[in-house]
């Protein structure tokens, strides 16, 4: 389905016209914020409260979204864990900022961190950027947030490495599993439902809906081996599979490789 056939020109007209530059005005106004902060914050609680009322202000401001969250009680938030999450839009970000009730880290690709006020925002409150063609750089990037786990601070991962296209899960990158298994933690499957109709990646518009974050029950990482982190992503894979697919409204895609075996 194409999410464009179900969007009136009112709806344009106003994205457009309103929506799209509110999300320019609230990423600049926070990113500055989150850079004075960044000043006197060296922990990041103040940045990623900033983080929080960007989100808040980028989905149900701006976006006209309401977020409902599911499955809060199969996670113990006290811990350190790895957070994977399907990725399929832009709006993934502050879906996933509003509906982890803990401060985190994510794993973003490089190229974000260049991009003014949102990049110096990742830059500086301790986001962890990950360069996909460089085999060893990647491999640095993974090792550091498997270290950012063992400290104690969560990490969210988006292991498809990208934006679906067309609203089908895309194969899992192992690599991002292996910071699970390096820290010893558990993996939380993170299912995101409705972004994609809201504002898929071929468009540059938004579409008010409800969209849904709910997290799953953590899959353990004991017995797994960096040499089974492909095991370990195809596990998280099938329950964000079937969660996705229970809700989303797109079909069911003919059978697809789940994983990719390189970070």
């Amino acid at each position: 389905m194409t999410p464009d056939k179900n969007v009136g020109l009112g709806t344009k007209l106003v994205s457009y016209l309103w929506r799209n530059n509110l999300v320019y005005v609230f990423t600049i106004v926070c990113g500055t914020a989150s850079l004075l902060c960044s000043l006197f914050d060296r922990g990041g609680r103040g940045q990623h409260r900033i983080a929080r009322l960007w989100s808040w202000l980028i989905l149900r401001v701006a976006a006209g979204c309401h977020l409902a969250v599911e499955g809060l009680e199969n996670v113990d938030f006290t811990r350190p864990q790895v957070f994977a999450s399907n990725h399929l839009s832009y709006l993934d970000t502050p879906v996933i900022f509003l509906g982890i009730p803990v401060q985190f880290r994510i794993m973003a690709n490089r190229e974000l961190f260049s991009v003014p006020f949102m990049g110096w925002h990742l830059a500086r409150s301790g986001q962890i950027p990950v360069e996909r063609n460089d085999p060893r750089a990647s491999l640095r990037s993974l090792l550091a947030a498997s270290h950012t786990v063992k400290n104690g601070m969560p990490i969210l991962v988006f292991p498809e490495g990208g934006r679906t296209h067309d609203g089908h899960l895309q194969p899992f990158m192992g690599g991002a599993f292996l910071v699970a298994i390096k820290a010893g933690v558990s993996v939380v499957p993170v299912t995101i439902v409705g972004t994609y109709e809201a504002m898929p990646r071929v468009r540059w518009m938004i579409a008010p809906r409800t969209v849904t974050l709910v997290f799953g029950k953590p899959v353990s990482t004991e017995g797994y081996s960096s040499k089974q982190m492909d095991d370990l992503a195809a596990a998280v894979r099938q329950v964000i599979e079937e969660t996705y697919y229970s809700r989303c409204v797109v079909g069911r895609p003919p059978a697809q490789t789940a994983v990719k075996s390189h970070a």
